[in-house]
């Protein structure tokens, strides 16, 4: 019999125990998680933030899923130690567990900028259920908050602290919001919306600073300006948690560095998610994650499975707001686009191509047509015989296909 450890049980760690039972009805499967709850929807995190919904909603498999399928899934539970040669790993607890196949799945940690005062209390970054908690203990006293980056968790945490009555001030290093998913006058518009909503920004602007004082945060900007809050949130990206796979060696550049089949530079050893490195290419994204981990372990199971990329794609709600992000969405303007833009109905359409094939768009406040245009960016479609037609505004996407 086979015994297979995964560390972490996140998005990636959860698929590929999944891939495994479904390949391997009698191995064995322990899976170690620091979270003091089973797996959960991190994108979900905003949303409990702001009361919308418990934790019990976003847990998306409960303790009895994991009976169900004779996984162990070891809660509150860090692995301290691997080694590699005698295949065991050892826990914060002290107990050694053996295997056959590993597989680290260990995320990311969330990026705290080198700054004076990161670590003062009343400063917070949200990656965990945990960290959600201490969040809204502190936002129960708070009036204010002050966001320290415009990215897309980060606003809408910002959006959660809002409709728990805090008035949010933004400040973002680059000259618009969403960097990686919008263009500049795609943020434009939804800078607007949000400040319609009552989001203050600013943008282009450094945090040099956090000082605390009787009453309260003091956002010292690299400018000379200062801005005041009761609380601040970092959001400003993620990290891979690197610190086992460093300790094994394993070949490390932007993440843990992986094959095809999820493989690490060690025999027995495989990587998923938001710590891994594949084809040269970083994604930190749900999806991504998600196949990495169903391709380790099919693999760990015996199966021949290889992962081919993914997509670069949001699908998503900013605050409410309907957008579309996907491939190259080509914010420096180098390539051709199609767009249509309304602004009385605060839309905007971008269709990015490149030698009549569509590489990329962005869709926001009118995500018609979406899964169409992402089918013919994955399929390499040639368009030649509709560029002229793209520009309609009530383009039939079907067309696509």
């Amino acid at each position: 019999m086979t015994t297979y450890l995964i560390v972490g049980n996140g998005v990636a760690g959860d698929a590929a125990a999944e891939a495994i039972r479904k390949h391997d009805p009698e191995g064995k499967i322990i899976v170690f998680s620091r979270e003091s709850r089973p797996f959960y929807y991190v994108p979900a995190l905003p949303s409990f933030l702001a009361g919308d919904k418990g934790a019990d909603q976003i847990i998306l498999h409960p303790q009895s899923w994991y009976e169900q399928r004779r996984i162990d899934l070891r809660l509150a539970t860090r692995v301290t130690r691997i080694a590699a040669a005698e295949q065991w790993v050892e826990t914060d607890q002290g107990e050694r567990f053996p295997y056959d196949r590993l597989l680290l799945a260990t995320g990311g940690n969330s990026f705290v900028p080198p700054m004076k005062g990161a670590d003062s209390p009343g400063v917070f970054t949200l990656r965990t259920l945990a960290d959600a908690d201490r969040i809204k203990q502190a936002a129960a006293g708070a009036r204010t908050a002050v966001l320290i980056g415009g990215g897309l968790l980060g606003l809408e945490a910002g959006n959660g602290l809002r409709k728990l009555g805090l008035k949010v001030t933004v400040v973002e290093f680059f000259p618009r919001l969403l960097p990686r998913q919008m263009d500049a006058a795609g943020a434009a518009i939804l800078t607007r919306q949000l400040e319609d909503m009552g989001f203050t920004f600013h943008l282009g602007a450094k945090t040099q600073e956090i000082a605390a004082g009787p009453a309260g945060l003091t956002i010292n900007l690299e400018s000379g300006e200062q801005l005041k809050g009761d609380l601040v949130l970092i959001s400003a990206g993620v990290r891979p948690d690197l610190s086992l796979a460093q300790a094994l060696g394993l070949e490390i550049d932007k993440g843990v560095k992986v094959d095809d089949t999820m493989k690490t530079s060690r025999d027995g050893i495989y990587a998923a998610g938001d710590l891994i490195e594949h084809r040269g290419r970083f994604y930190g994204i749900w999806p991504a994650a998600k196949a990495q981990g169903a391709v380790a372990g099919a693999v760990m199971a015996g199966q021949a499975a290889k992962y081919e990329g993914t997509l670069p794609s949001n699908v998503l709600k900013v605050v409410g707001i309907d957008l579309v992000a996907a491939g190259d969405i080509d914010a420096e303007g180098k390539l051709t686009a199609i767009v249509h833009l309304d602004e009385a109905k605060k839309t905007y359409r971008k269709l990015v191509i490149q030698d009549n094939f569509l590489v990329g768009a962005i869709l926001l406040g009118d995500i018609r047509g979406s899964a169409e245009i992402q089918a013919a960016i994955q399929k390499k479609r040639n368009l030649s015989h509709l560029r002229d037609e793209l520009a309609q505004a009530d383009f039939d996407f079907g067309r696509l296909r």
